[in-house]
């Protein structure tokens, strides 16, 4: 199998990622709950785990790094808990539904108004419609660090500097960024960053986070077991045990830990150059078939994701002839961005990404090419 669906998340795990989960499911008790080795070794592996993700996104202090299941958990917690009811909100068309809907519940159930930076037909936003939109009621910006449709990157310092002006939380999704670009929370001016270890991270499913700033302070989304002061009617004020109700995914974490010792080892800007190599030696394959449609601006900065068209076809039957034809795994269809769909004009047809690893070849990239110039020759005429 080819696996070119990585921003959905990455297949190929560096062996360090799979040994660390290993260690610590023969290891592991349970972090905070005793005093013995096996509770002992998993919070010590959890702390370090904190300090090296605070340290890569440049944050606020490790007592400052939630973890999650994903960056859905992490993205409910900081706009469920960082958004007061009746406010207004500011996010854009370019947002995964794990954005959409926590506001649009928001909206149904807490009477938060909700604007959208429109995305045009390239599926690129104008950065001057942020401060129109913002109002006397207005108290966030919540938006996506990169379309996990087009690829765009989002120049969420620009779109931080503007929060910071009038005094707006900034929440950011970078789902589709950690790991793949660097990150500074301070120079940004983010103030809640949201993030998922399965995928450009290259740790487990089941691993994600929330980091917070130093000027905001939210509610729980969830309480329960801790831990630690149990006679507690309610959940502790600390952070991160405020955020972190029930037992961590220690083994999940181990793995994480592990996954961002090799990107440091690697190094982000060489993991950054080969995956921006492959999707420019795909795109230029691919990019003068009359038949094919590529979605996004080509000029601007993007993540290695392309997306595309071949005729009127259906993006699943393009999808499924990838897979059952050439053993070549691509994902169709909607990918959780509806609204951007509808500014690209893909509602009724969706379209085909392919999104790239540093762990894919030349060769893959070649022969994936080859097969959609096949296509577009044999199917869908």
């Amino acid at each position: 199998m080819i696996y070119f669906d990585n921003a959905a998340t990455t297949i190929k795990k560096p062996d360090c990622v799979i040994q660390a989960v290993v260690n610590a499911m023969q290891t592991f008790g349970n972090s905070s709950r005793g005093s013995h080795e096996g509770a002992l070794c998993a919070s010590r592996t959890i702390f370090e785990a904190r300090m090296k993700i605070d340290r890569f996104f440049h944050g606020y202090g490790a007592e400052r790094v939630v973890f999650t299941a994903n960056s859905t958990e992490a993205l409910n917690i900081a706009i469920r808990g960082a958004i007061p009811g009746h406010a207004h909100v500011i996010s854009t068309d370019l947002e995964h539904n794990s954005v959409l809907r926590p506001l649009y519940y928001m909206r149904d159930h807490a009477g938060v108004q909700i604007d959208f930076v429109r995305a045009d037909a390239d599926g690129n936003l104008h950065y001057d419609d942020f401060e129109k939109l913002i109002r006397p009621q207005t108290r966030a910006i919540v938006c996506t660090h990169a379309s996990n449709l087009t690829g765009l990157i989002l120049d969420v310092e620009r779109v931080g500097r503007i929060a910071k002006k009038y005094d707006l939380a900034f929440i950011v999704d970078a789902s589709q960024t950690a790991g793949a670009v660097p990150i500074d929370m301070k120079k940004m001016k983010i103030d809640l960053l949201c993030f998922t270890g399965h995928k450009g991270l290259m740790g487990p499913q089941g691993t994600g986070g929330l980091l917070l700033s130093d000027c905001v302070d939210i509610e729980p989304w969830k309480v329960g077991g801790t831990g630690v002061q149990s006679y507690l009617e309610t959940q502790p004020e600390e952070l991160p045990t405020k955020l972190e109700a029930g037992t961590l995914n220690g083994h999940g974490i181990a793995g994480l830990s592990a996954a961002i010792d090799f990107i440091e080892q690697t190094g982000l800007d060489v993991i950054h150059a080969k995956e921006q190599a492959l999707m420019n030696r795909f795109y230029e394959e691919i990019r003068r078939l009359p038949q094919v449609k590529i979605y996004g601006d080509p000029d601007k900065e993007k993540t290695a994701i392309i997306a595309f068209n071949i005729r009127g076809c259906d993006s699943g039957k393009i999808s499924d002839i990838l897979s059952y034809e050439y053993g070549i795994s691509a994902r169709p269809g909607a990918h959780c961005a509806p609204r951007l769909h509808r500014a690209l004009g893909t509602v009724s047809q969706g379209a085909v990404r392919f999104s790239f690893s540093y762990f894919n070849t030349e060769e893959e990239i070649d022969q994936a090419a080859a097969a959609v110039r096949e296509i577009c020759i044999s199917s869908c005429t």
